[in-house]
């Protein structure tokens, strides 16, 4: 981006705030907490009523209102702004809470008074890049004391009654004795089309006008939420509902924060975990030697190498990636933080070796296949070998990396014959357990957590397929939460004879 619009962001700090909020929960000012949320002070964050109006009702027009907010995640208590533009005169803002809450799945914890509204300038687009930004002004800023630590959907609703969401993660200050819970922020924003361009294509609809660095300083498209509701949502509210030690943090909380994982018991990467930076894989691969369980809820995990870069309203909020090495300058300058697939070069390191299976598949499709029917996170299901579960294999899909690397003690457990694209082929899902005692799950499906919904997953999904997907969760989840899984579920390896099958 040119210096012109660096500049004028970079003054966006000095101008005041219109509409600001209080800054406490329930503290002086335009910002007011809910009756119920005050009054159920003291109980357990599960035990507290939620609040069943939580869904965006109206999306309405193309720009009618939408915003995005100054911080990827903020630590309890610390505040951020929302830079939001709408056509009409004003809107509110409301925060929630995402977890179980008896079934309502959210709870709000603060709601802002009316704010002016203003339609704000329209996308910028850098010409070297394709970086696409709104260069907007604060609208207002939310507190967050008395918000507990979690996901968050700030549900903003315009004058019309059109709405949209901006995702915000209050992340745990510490993780020891819990489970981690990662929001995949850097997959959500390499698929954010607002504006016109994501890492994938531009206005051509190709690759010759996509960004090769996407910036958090813009709304997300659609309903406003990223991939967090169809990804994660359901995985959060199972998790919540266990009443499990959780912690919560994002993509960009694992690059910048060395002792994000210090103690923690595991880490919970969900639906699409695509883009990583080269720090990340190195703090989670460490955290697995000390004996973290990892579990990969997805397929395309570990994929993309990226790298962070700054953007005018803070580190950490470009993401780079190039796809090719061939495009991309750091291939020369460091070839170790090129950005192109992990596994390609200049420096190949397949993603194998941390997940155990690896991507090789889109578009997907088929039943989820078992394999290993006496696998401890089986037990209870009923399944027998060749069990199938419709639909649960897909839109991507992992397989076995018969070239290697792969852990050693791999077990494979599902081994599901699918269609991808024109072909046939095999998925799979993986075990195995480290010398640490560390042990690491991954679906080989980018449906698992979708599949928690049943048939309203689609793509035939069975409420066969989501009691079996919700049983295995609840015992991984509980079993994660408990320590180093190998030391009571040591994995049993098998893959070398799959890999030596025709």
């Amino acid at each position: 981006m040119g210096r012109r619009v660096f500049g004028v962001v970079a003054l966006l700090g000095l101008v005041p705030l219109a509409g600001a909020c209080s800054p406490g929960f329930g503290g002086r000012g335009k910002g007011r907490p809910d009756a119920a949320a005050t009054a159920a002070a003291g109980k357990s964050e599960n035990e507290q009523p939620g609040t069943a109006d939580w869904r965006v009702r109206r999306k309405g027009a193309e720009h009618e209102i939408e915003g995005y907010a100054d911080k990827v995640s903020v630590l309890p208590g610390q505040a951020f702004r929302l830079l939001v533009s709408t056509t009409t005169s004003g809107f509110t803002a409301e925060a929630f809470r995402m977890g179980w809450y008896g079934g309502a799945q959210a709870r709000r914890v603060w709601r802002s008074e009316r704010v002016p509204g203003t339609r704000q300038a329209a996308a910028s687009i850098d010409k070297a890049t394709r970086t696409v930004s709104a260069v907007w002004r604060p609208s207002l800023t939310v507190p967050t004391a008395g918000w507990p630590e979690g996901g968050y959907l700030i549900r903003l609703t315009a004058a019309s009654g059109a709405q949209r969401y901006v995702p915000i993660t209050v992340r745990s200050p510490r993780a020891e004795g819990r489970v981690v819970v990662l929001n995949a922020t850097t997959t959500w924003q390499a698929y954010n089309m607002w504006g016109g361009h994501d890492l994938y294509k531009g206005p051509s609809g190709g690759l010759p006008d996509r960004s090769t660095a996407v910036s958090f300083d813009r709304p997300y498209d659609g309903n406003g939420a990223g991939k967090f509701l169809s990804y994660e949502q359901p995985a959060v509210a199972l998790a919540e509902k266990l009443g499990l030690p959780l912690a919560y943090a994002t993509d960009n909380d694992l690059h910048a924060d060395p002792h994000l994982l210090d103690g923690a018991r595991g880490l919970l990467t969900l639906g699409h975990d695509e883009y990583w930076s080269a720090t990340m894989r190195q703090r989670a691969t460490q955290a697995r030697d000390r004996g973290v369980n990892i579990a990969f809820l997805g397929a395309n995990a570990v994929n993309r190498h990226i790298r962070f870069g700054s953007t005018p309203l803070g580190a950490n909020r470009l993401v780079v990636c190039y796809k090719d090495a061939d495009l991309d300058p750091m291939s020369k300058q460091n070839p170790a933080e090129s950005t192109q697939d992990w596994r390609l070069s200049p420096v190949p390191r397949p993603e194998s070796d941390i997940i155990g299976i690896q991507y090789f598949c889109f578009p997907a499709e088929g039943a989820f296949t078992i394999h290993q029917p006496d696998f401890w996170m089986f037990r209870g299901t009923g399944v027998r070998k060749g069990t199938k579960f419709p639909g649960v294999i897909g839109p991507e899909a992992d397989a076995l990396n018969r070239d290697g690397p792969t852990p050693p003690g791999l077990e494979i457990v599902a081994h599901s014959p699918i269609t991808c694209g024109n072909r046939a082929a095999v998925a799979d899902a993986s075990y195995y357990t480290a010398e640490s005692g560390a042990g690491v799950f991954a679906t080989g499906t980018m449906r698992w957590v979708c599949s928690m919904r049943g048939p309203a997953c689609g793509h035939g999904v069975t409420e066969a397929g989501r009691r079996f997907v919700t049983q295995v969760s609840t015992t991984l989840f509980t079993a994660m939460a408990a320590g180093p899984l190998g030391r009571t579920h040591p994995s049993r390896p098998n893959s070398k004879e799959l890999v030596s099958a025709p």
